[in-house]
């Protein structure tokens, strides 16, 4: 199985790698909640999917942070075909 790596926009234009571990923020980007949520607080959006979709994520220092690689497999798993 190849694995690309995962790359987000960085607000220039440009795109960079993400990195093994998301913050929040990179996260909101990662599954771009921007362009598909009409909530205005996206802190709301990934406590939802925390809560009611299990998103996985590990707290190094009481900060939630969100491996890349059990992300992309969670979107796998969540994925539905037509539905």
């Amino acid at each position: 199985m190849l694995i690309t790596p995962a790359v987000s926009p960085n607000g220039n234009g440009e795109f960079a790698l993400c990195p093994e571990l998301l913050t929040e923020e990179e996260l909101v980007i990662f599954l771009r909640i921007p362009h598909i949520s009409n909530s205005k607080n996206y802190h709301n959006v990934i406590e939802n999917l925390k809560r009611m979709h299990d998103l996985p994520r590990i707290h190094i220092c009481g900060k939630p942070l969100y491996p890349i690689e059990a992300v992309r497999k969670w979107i796998e798993e969540k994925t539905t075909n037509g539905r």
